[in-house]
């Protein structure tokens, strides 16, 4: 989409990024990944780092419809520039 448009740069909003970010977390919720005390799913290998579930545990499936319906919405969501 970007080439055909003459695009070069996509970035999410702050707004996106927020409402990805909780539901991931309700995806991870869902199962008992996020309990793990210590994993690297948590980000446990790098010091420091804060402990959040990164990997989205909804679905192959489910991320591919959020992704046509976010490119169906002419990436809503994103800022699209050259």
């Amino acid at each position: 989409h970007l080439r055909k448009e003459g695009l070069a740069r996509i970035e999410p909003t702050e707004e996106a990024m927020d409402l990805w970010i909780a539901h991931v977390n309700d995806a991870a919720n869902a199962t008992v990944l996020p309990q793990a005390k210590h994993s690297w799913y948590l980000g446990a290998n790098i010091p420091g780092k804060p402990r959040v579930f990164m990997p989205y545990a909804g679905g192959m499936a489910r991320y591919r419809k959020i992704c046509a319906d976010v490119a169906a919405r002419n990436y809503q969501g994103f800022k699209l520039s050259t």
